[in-house]
């Protein structure tokens, strides 16, 4: 089961994170040079129907496999040992990504124009960033530290 459970949550991450990727790196560029919302708008509508199941995967999977490891929930966030640190730091990038997405959705997104743009541009990139340390940090529980 661990191993099933494992390569949804991996094709969970890939999703989401390769998609805020592209967003970041293909589609805001133009976006931000031409100053029209309007392609920002259809990748979202189109991305949002994969995008955010695959973020609910992630979060159901991510919180069984970090009960496998650590099957204490209270010590996830007392960051005794390694584990309870990755795992508090993994949790930590939820709450961020969460908070970021929920201001977007609903200061941003709602009245989205050529004057918001810089203020979407800088939660996409935000959530971006977030989203590679969370594939960085999952790498570091098979592999160790990548520092």
């Amino acid at each position: 089961m661990h191993k099933y459970v494992l390569l949804a949550h991996v094709l969970g991450a890939t999703v989401w994170t390769g998609g805020h990727l592209v967003l970041a790196i293909a589609i805001l560029p133009p976006v931000m040079r031409q100053r029209s919302p309007e392609a920002l708008r259809t990748f979202e509508s189109a991305y949002e129907k994969i995008g955010m199941p695959a973020l609910g995967v992630q979060v159901v999977t991510g919180l069984w496999l970090a009960y496998t490891l650590v099957p204490d929930v209270r010590a996830w966030f007392t960051a005794d040992d390694d584990l309870s640190r990755l795992i508090l730091v993994k949790l930590a990038l939820l709450a961020a990504t969460v908070l970021v997405a929920v201001d977007a959705r609903l200061r941003i997104i709602p009245r989205l124009s050529p004057q918001t743009l810089p203020a979407m541009a800088r939660r996409i990139v935000t959530v971006t960033v977030l989203s590679v340390l969370f594939v960085a940090i999952g790498v570091t529980f098979r592999v160790g530290s990548l520092l």
